[in-house]
Formats: C-alpha cells, structure tokens, sequence
C-alpha cells in the first residue's frame, strides 16, 4: 500500500481537481482533468453523469483498456512561486466491478465532492477508476514544504 508524507496527503485531500494521463497502445499520451480521493493508498476517480458521448467509449477508458500505465498529476499553483507543490503518481489502472470498493470510494468521493450527493452511480453504468501507486514523487517549494 502506498504511503505519503503528511504534506503531501495535505496536497491530495485539499486539491480540488487532478490531472489522469493515460496512453494508448501506441503509446500516444491523453490527458484530462477529473476528480478523485485516496482510499487505502490507491487513488480512485468516477467517470459521472456530466454529459459524454458514450462513458465506456471515453478516450481515457479506452487507452486504459489498450494500456494500463498511467500518471496522475496532484499540484498546488500559486502566483507566489515560493508556494508551489506538487504530487506525481505512476501506476496501474483498472475499472472497480466489485460492489464493496465501488461503495466505499463512492462515499469517500461523495464526501469530498458534494456534486456527486445525490446523484446514482452503480458498478458497470458508472465507470470507476482504481490506481494502484506504483511510485510516487511529492516536491514542495522550500517556502511551502516550512508551511
């Protein structure tokens, strides 16, 4: 299981948004914004009920399927430069079938994320994405990692 220094948990739990990159079997990257929770060190992210063309026909799901190697991408941006952090995670994606984990990221991204209440989401309509940190790398400007 993974492990994360206390600011960089700091990082994960305060950031709003993340940065999934994934590559097809041609190893041509992808890259999108989503959302996302750390649950028993594995980072997890729903593919929701914002309007798509098709949710298993979504690039990303695709190239996951052709390639499971992903990053994703954890930053904290600031105009004061001294002020910068970041979280990169490399590791293996695949799609949450079982009920338990699919539950239980549920009720942690519904918590973190109050636009997910309310809505309903089940395993095999709504995609969601399990991470598997295989390494990571947390760098905090010397202003930031002193708080």
């Amino acid at each position: 299981m993974a492990t994360f220094s206390q600011a960089a948990r700091e990082l994960i739990d305060a950031a709003r948004v993340g940065h999934l990159a994934t590559a097809d079997a041609g190893a041509r990257p992808h890259v999108v914004p989503v959302c996302f929770v750390l649950v028993d060190g594995c980072f997890y992210s729903l593919v929701d009920n914002k309007p798509k063309v098709s949710k298993l026909g979504l690039k990303r799901l695709r190239n996951m399927a052709a390639n499971s190697s992903v990053a994703l991408l954890v930053d904290h941006y600031e105009e004061d430069w001294r002020r910068l952090s970041y979280l990169l995670v490399h590791g293996s994606a695949s799609l949450v079938t079982e009920p338990d984990p699919y539950s239980r990221a549920l009720e942690m991204l519904r918590f973190k994320y109050p636009q997910y209440r309310g809505q309903a989401f089940e395993p095999g309509r709504d995609p969601l994405i399990r991470i598997h940190v295989e390494r990571s790398h947390y760098w905090a400007s010397s202003a930031a990692a002193t708080g």
